[in-house]
């Protein structure tokens, strides 16, 4: 049996029997690489950076108050809330959706924010 070969039968005993954090974290940490995006852990606040992950969750502030979406991107490592401020819904940036996202990095209460990020949506397949 060939190296690649093993190597194949090694990932897939991984897939089979790894949690699915597990399987997340990896599948993530692969997509990063090709976009040059930083791991969410390693950011720090006020330097620009690129976060690729997927949407965990959206959220839309209501009618009364100012007008928002709110999302959690998850790339493996740690969650960024990417916030838009003046939108109340934006195409494409749904739950399980994989995102490329870049702009300054803030801190709001021991969290880390990214404010009107410019974003990619990735292809869903």
């Amino acid at each position: 049996m060939s190296t690649t070969t093993s190597g194949y039968w090694r990932r897939l005993m991984t897939k089979l029997s790894g949690d699915a954090d597990e399987l997340e974290t990896d599948d993530l940490s692969r997509g990063a690489e090709p976009v040059a995006a930083t791991p969410a852990r390693d950011c720090q606040c006020g330097v620009e950076a690129t976060v690729r992950g997927r949407v965990r969750s959206v959220e839309v502030c209501p009618h009364d108050e100012a007008a928002t979406v709110q999302a959690e991107l998850y790339d493996g490592t740690e969650s960024v809330t990417l916030v838009w401020l003046g939108r109340r819904r934006i195409a494409g940036i749904e739950p399980g959706r994989t995102i490329t996202a870049t702009g300054r990095m803030a801190v709001r209460e021991g969290r880390k924010v990214m404010y009107n990020p410019y974003y990619e949506l990735q292809s869903s397949t």
